[in-house]
């Protein structure tokens, strides 16, 4: 591969994906690989902006509004695969914390056909390893509720919404074969998983 191996951790909120991405990057660079990490909001110039249209779905959802949303995610990320992605050492492991995946789990109106169709139209880069991180949705929101910040989601406020998030994304999961990684017992197993993932695929 005269590229860098790209691999996504994508889920539900406070399923521990974001403390996996660094124990996995801690694991690989052990092993003396050279291990990119980024995440798709630090790295997205127009974030501040699409967060306003967030915002205002929050409160007065639509299905015109949604795909807005949808369709600047998708233009961000195009600009990430771009800017970002192609700059990286051909030699390297890419890992990020959320890519388009993660709109399965947040997007309740479009379908996620149509949103797979919105980044694939703008050439967003395609992971060669999808992660969907998930637990017991009850788990992800008790560990929430543990953590100052709490669950930090502006779309979910609600037990019955995680429940949700969590069950759609467990569906794209299955319906698009992507890397099933239950984060509900000891972080090794699951570091363990995905570095044998990567060690198969990369």
């Amino acid at each position: 591969m005269n590229r860098p191996f790209f691999v996504s951790l994508d889920g539900p909120k406070g399923t521990g994906k974001t403390t996996l991405l660094e124990a996995v990057t801690k694991a690989l660079r052990a092993d003396n690989k050279k291990v990119i990490r980024l995440c798709e909001k630090k790295s997205d110039p127009y974030r501040s902006e699409t967060m306003n249209l967030v915002n205002k779905l929050v409160r007065n959802p639509s299905r015109d509004l949604e795909l807005r949303v949808c369709e600047r995610l998708a233009d961000s990320r195009a600009w990430i695969s771009q800017h970002i992605l192609t700059q990286q050492p051909s030699d390297s492991i890419i890992l990020i914390d959320r890519w388009y995946p993660s709109d399965a789990a947040f997007r309740r109106i479009v379908p996620f056909a149509e949103i797979l169709q919105l980044n694939s139209d703008r050439h967003v880069q395609v992971p060669d390893l999808h992660v969907g991180v998930v637990t017991n949705p009850e788990l992800s929101w008790a560990r929430a509720a543990a953590r100052r910040r709490g669950l930090g989601s502006t779309v979910i406020h609600k037990l019955e919404e995680q429940i949700a998030s969590t069950q759609a994304f467990e569906q794209a999961i299955a319906a698009h074969g992507w890397v099933l990684c239950r984060n509900e017992g000891a972080i090794e197993d699951a570091v363990m998983q995905i570095v044998l993932e990567i060690d198969c695929l990369g």
